[in-house]
């Protein structure tokens, strides 16, 4: 259904989850795939070997999105292995811990918004020369349904930075519009990924699950599919929109 056939699309935070799925849905539509991984590179190296195993060419980077020089790195990598850049998508990111605001302290509000929204705008702004460089430029933020409910318990950080993230995708998208850049983004409901088995209990999934009018979780793959379709012709006539992708859990 989709051709992304020589076109050059990096996934931040592609070892796992949601940005590993994404990284094999291009791959399969012929995409040349940039894979990230920071913490958890041997994961990211087998989103590497399952990129090869659909036929596609794939390029490891590695480093901390938080850190401009590590940014600077990866895109001169990119730089020299491709020379150009058609597609971004934003996805590096987490929710670091739970913590309700009276246990929230400085650094950790910091962390959190440095590894959601600073991260995106450092990235974008490292790799905009490149993006540049293509017909039809593409950058796909990855934010959260949190950022228009609030987030679970203990989430008030994650969810404020994610609700940053998608009016930083709202406003890169009217700013990049005279390069021919178009700028959308993806809000994920429940997914079932490392992120949940990490900072969220059998209790509180079960209890999020019963509000999905769908009756399921989602599953990375139902993400990849809207990254692919923002990316594409498809989607031509959407800038600046944030898909919520989340079962049902929130309607517009």
């Amino acid at each position: 259904m989709y051709s992304f056939t020589d076109k050059v699309v990096w996934v931040t935070g592609s070892s796992t989850g949601i940005g590993s799925s994404i990284a094999k849905a291009f791959a399969e539509a012929g995409a040349k795939l940039v894979v990230h991984g920071n913490s958890n590179v041997d994961a990211a190296k087998e989103t590497v070997n399952a990129v090869q195993a659909l036929g596609a060419e794939a390029l490891l980077v590695t480093g901390d999105v938080t850190k401009p020089l590590h940014i600077q790195e990866m895109v001169e990598q990119i730089n020299a292995r491709f020379g150009r850049l058609d597609v971004l998508v934003n996805n590096a990111g987490t929710m670091v811990k739970r913590s309700k605001i009276e246990d929230l302290d400085h650094d950790t509000w910091n962390n959190i918004f440095d590894i959601n929204v600073s991260s995106v705008f450092h990235v974008t702004k490292a790799a905009l020369h490149l993006l540049k460089k293509s017909a039809n430029g593409n950058i796909i933020n990855i934010t959260s349904i949190a950022a228009r409910n609030g987030g679970g318990g203990g989430a008030v950080a994650y969810a404020s930075a994610k609700g940053a993230v998608s009016t930083l995708t709202r406003g890169l998208a009217k700013e990049l519009l005279e390069y021919n850049i178009r700028v959308n983004g993806i809000a994920p409901g429940v997914i079932e990924t490392p992120f949940h088995e990490r900072y969220s209990s059998q209790e509180l999934l079960d209890k999020m699950t019963a509000q999905i009018p769908l009756g399921r979780t989602g599953t990375p793959d139902d993400i990849a599919g809207v990254a692919l379709f923002l990316a594409s012709d498809y989607s031509s006539y959407l800038v600046g929109e944030i898909v919520e992708a989340n079962g049902g859990m929130l309607m517009d």
